[in-house]
C-alpha cells in the first residue's frame, strides 16, 4: 500500500512538472507583441471603462494569464523599425496622424483584436515618438 502511494505521489507530481513547463512555455505566445521594454494590458469592454495594467516584459505572459476579460494590449519599445514589424504581423497602414511629437499609425493586422475607427475595422495602432515606439491592438488607450 505504502509502494502505490509513492507511486501515485512522484506521477503527481511529475504530471505537474511537465503542465508547468508546457505553461511556462507558452506563455509568451499568448501575447500579441513580443520583445518590447514593457507591456499594457486594457480589461473592460469599452475604452471608457478600460482598467491598465502595465508590467515589465519579464512579467507579461503570467500577468496576462492572470487577467480575465482583456480587450487590447499593447507594448513600449525603445527602437523599432516600422516597416519591418508591419512585415512581421501581415499589417498594413490605413491612415495616418502627425501630430507635433509623434507619428501614429492605424493599421490592418494579424491581431486579436479590433475597433472601427472612422468606418474602418482597426487593430493595430503604432505611436512613434522620440523617446520611444507604442504599437498596441486595438490601439493605445488613454493618452500616449
Amino acid at each position: 500500500m505504502r509502494k502505490i502511494k509513492g507511486v501515485a505521489v512522484l506521477t503527481f507530481t511529475a504530471f505537474a512538472a511537465l503542465a508547468l513547463f508546457v505553461l511556462l512555455a507558452a506563455l509568451p505566445d499568448r501575447l500579441a507583441f513580443k520583445g518590447g521594454e514593457s507591456y499594457t494590458f486594457y480589461v473592460g469592454d469599452t475604452s471608457k471603462n478600460c482598467k491598465v495594467v502595465t508590467c515589465t516584459a519579464a512579467e507579461a505572459g503570467i500577468t496576462r494569464l492572470a487577467l480575465n476579460g482583456v480587450c487590447g494590449e499593447s507594448s513600449l519599445f525603445n527602437s523599432l523599425d516600422v516597416d519591418e514589424f508591419l512585415k512581421s504581423v501581415n499589417g498594413e497602414i490605413v491612415f495616418t496622424e502627425t501630430m507635433d511629437d509623434s507619428a501614429n499609425y492605424y493599421c490592418k493586422a494579424d491581431l486579436p483584436y479590433s475597433v472601427e475607427l472612422y468606418g474602418t475595422s482597426i487593430n493595430l495602432h503604432i505611436c512613434v515618438k522620440q523617446e520611444g515606439v507604442t504599437v498596441a491592438s486595438p490601439i493605445i488607450f488613454g493618452g500616449y
